[in-house]
């Protein structure tokens, strides 16, 4: 990652605290997050959450357009309530949901002529990947080589999700990458 300022602050406690008091003051349980100037240089995050080890939501921003803060706690609502795939988070879940914040360094885009010049070029599990194709995109953070290890897999989800066919050529798209600093909370958001 490009150094700056959250990159030399080990942020993570800051941003998962943050995370979650947006959301339950998105509920009516408390108050928003208070300024801090900690986190007014821009940024750009996903903000996660599992529940029972579960995907529970997914939100976040690719490039730096806004305060890291005020991106962590747009994106902490927003995979709480407008993740497409899941119904809004109620407020007796809150509890027993687990939030990570993965703050994305700046995407790079890749020169590549096929599927496999394209993936020499992904390191799995360092790298996040961006794949554009005309006005369609998808992002995978480093985190889904967890569940898709194998490159091919990776990409033909990665496509899916940009709703192309997964055996679609890949000359002719266009792609990023990036690498993320993650934090994660200890199951039942302790």
């Amino acid at each position: 990652m490009h150094p700056n300022t959250t990159d030399r602050l080990d942020l993570g406690p800051l941003l998962l605290a943050r995370a979650r008091q947006a959301i339950a003051h998105h509920l009516g349980a408390g108050p928003a997050p208070a300024d801090d100037a900690r986190l007014r240089e821009r940024g750009a995050c996903f903000v996660t959450l599992h529940r029972h080890g579960e995907l529970r939501g997914c939100i976040g921003s690719i490039r730096p357009q806004r305060p890291l803060g005020e991106d962590v706690v747009q994106n902490a609502v927003a995979a709480a309530t407008k993740d497409p795939r899941f119904p809004p988070l109620a407020w007796d879940e809150l509890a027993s949901t687990q939030i990570e914040v993965s703050v994305l360094s700046s995407p790079e885009f890749i020169d590549f002529d096929d599927e496999s010049d394209l993936m020499r070029q992904i390191v799995p599990r360092e790298h996040g990947l961006i794949l554009f194709a005309g006005c369609r995109s998808a992002t995978f953070l480093p985190q889904v080589w967890d569940q898709l290890p194998e490159p091919e897999g990776f990409l033909a989800a990665l496509k899916r999700k940009a709703g192309l066919p997964p055996d679609r050529p890949a000359g002719g798209l266009m792609a990023a990458r990036f690498e993320v600093r993650s934090w994660q909370e200890n199951p039942g958001g302790a």
